[in-house]
């Protein structure tokens, strides 16, 4: 092999052929991308799980596809739920407290009400005068 990056494949002394090699660029990314499946990929991912039967084929599988042992347990749970929109991207940040919001809103016309009740009541009173 020379310093260049070519390799020379040599036969009988003589050269054969020269191939070139890339070198892997050890530049780091800054910040990793976050990896997102659709669900097409993700069912077809757990249908040829599925289909494994020897020993290693599954890790075979998730070797070739770059995934985890989790994405599996994690796919095969979403789909046992039965919702497709489970195997979609899952929203990220905190979960929505529905009954918080409620409470919220339901505050927010109590306050409401209660000025226009007070208003009401000081125009009766400025009436009665």
């Amino acid at each position: 092999m020379s310093h260049n990056g070519i390799v020379r494949n040599e036969l009988n002394g003589r050269p054969a052929a020269e191939v070139s090699v890339d070198t892997p660029d050890p530049e780091v990314v800054a910040k990793a991308e976050r990896r997102r499946f659709t669900a097409e990929y993700k069912l077809l991912v757990l249908a040829e799980a599925d289909t494994c039967t020897k020993p290693g084929q599954i890790g075979a599988l998730l070797r070739r596809e770059g995934l985890y042992r989790s994405h599996l347990d994690k796919w095969r749970k979403q789909r046992r739920e039965g919702t497709l929109q489970a195997l979609s991207p899952q929203k990220r940040g905190p979960k929505v407290d529905l009954q918080a919001a409620e409470i919220a809103r339901l505050r927010r016309e109590n306050e409401r009400l209660l000025e226009r009740l007070r208003r009401a009541e000081t125009i009766i009173e400025v009436q009665k005068k």
